[in-house]
């Protein structure tokens, strides 16, 4: 447990220290995240962030990882190669093609060398045991699209790190009491760092974590939650927990749903699935008038209610608790839509009742002046009659 506590300080330090040194570079050499019509932040900020971030992650697991483990270098080498994939793109866009090599790259290394595998759909449907090519084709779905839900749902100050912040510690508790201490050295290394940055990103942010952050954020999660299903299916597992997939999902519920819906909007719309849109829930809160803090306190809160819930039932079939997580997650989503139609009918009405007081009052202010103007006239001709 110490060394944990030791990994996640170091990391801490480490990022804490090296933000507002990044933060004048890349003001010196103009690295800035630009606003545009999709984005939501008004000025220029600097986007480097997640290079304070890995630079804290990575010191902290490799110093405090528990010798023996394999898997260590493995790991390492895959972080790298996210590391320089966002960081690249950060500077020298990238196209989503690139970018999915990259990621597929990286998920190859963990899937092939690292012991990262779904081998089973855990009685999901009835399903169990799957055939190692559907394994390894799922598993690198799944490593994808997690990477990039943290990369997608980094739309608001602090949201993205605050989600990892709670996602890191989940799992990184529950790979200690699981006594599986290279993943929860992992976690805590990781949790430290987005401490560290979530200063300096909290409403109004003085840098963002940029692909750099987000898919390294990602990435890391990818990882712990296939390990966290591996461990905890297990019945003679120091932790066992039924419907583990479940949980995973619902640790993750937040970016990983908006992602998949959104994945499945786009397709369905024939359009690339990393295009550019607004459809995100944090837009959809941001519609709604909510601020970067309250949207990002939201979503924070609702995640952990949600994964609560689903700990409390885990004994449950593991079938109704994925649908009944999908169900909620388009219910939610439902009550968004309908609330911004509402509010932009409300909107529209106010505007039209503007615009009918501001014809009303300029026909009438005219008459008025009419009035006055004929009858000071009148009023000085009687007085100077008078006065002759």
């Amino acid at each position: 447990m110490d060394h944990l506590l030791i990994g996640s300080v170091i990391s801490f330090l480490v990022t804490f220290s090296a933000i507002p040194i990044i933060i004048r570079i890349a003001e010196m050499k103009h690295l800035f995240d630009v606003p545009d019509d999709r984005k939501v932040h008004a000025n220029p900020v600097p986007s480097l962030g997640g290079i304070g971030i890995f630079a804290g992650f990575i010191m902290a697991f490799l110093i405090t990882t528990p010798t023996g483990f394999a898997e260590l270098q493995y790991m390492a080498a895959a972080f790298l190669v996210i590391f320089f994939l966002g960081m690249k793109d950060d500077i020298v866009v990238l196209t989503p093609f690139k970018k999915f090599l990259g990621q597929l790259l990286a998920a190859l290394i963990v899937v092939y060398k690292g012991g990262i595998l779904i081998d089973s759909m855990y009685g999901f449907m009835g399903i169990d045991k799957m055939p190692l090519y559907l394994s390894v084709g799922f598993t690198f779905l799944t490593i994808v699209v997690i990477t990039n839900s943290f990369n997608l749902i980094d739309g608001v100050d602090g949201l993205a790190g605050s989600l990892g912040l709670f996602t890191t510690f989940a799992f990184g508790f529950y790979f200690l009491l699981a006594n599986q201490l290279f993943y929860a050295a992992l976690a805590f290394s990781m949790m430290g760092a987005l401490v560290a940055f979530l200063i300096y990103n909290i409403s109004p942010a003085k840098i963002f974590m940029g692909d750099t952050g987000s898919l390294l954020l990602g990435f890391v999660n990818s990882v712990l939650v296939i390990k966290f299903i591996q461990v905890a299916s297990v019945p003679t597992s120091a932790i066992y927990l039924p419907a583990a997939p479940a949980i995973g999902f619902a640790i993750l519920f937040v970016p990983l749903f908006d992602t998949l819906r959104i994945f499945a909007f786009r397709i369905l719309s024939r359009r690339s699935p990393f295009s550019p849109d607004r459809n995100h829930v944090h837009h959809m809160l941001l519609d709604l008038g909510f601020s970067h803090s309250m949207v990002t306190f939201l979503a924070v809160i609702f995640n952990v209610l949600v994964a609560g819930a689903i700990i409390i039932g885990r004994n449950l079939n593991i079938t109704f608790l994925l649908l009944g997580l999908v169900s909620l997650g388009f219910s939610v989503i439902s009550l968004l839509i309908y609330s911004n139609r509402v509010n932009r009918k409300r909107l529209f009405q106010l505007s039209m009742d503007l615009l009918k007081r501001e014809e009303r009052d300029s026909k009438v202010i005219p008459l008025k002046k009419a009035t006055t103007a004929t009858a000071v006239p009148a009023q000085a001709t009687e007085q100077g009659e008078i006065a002759k």
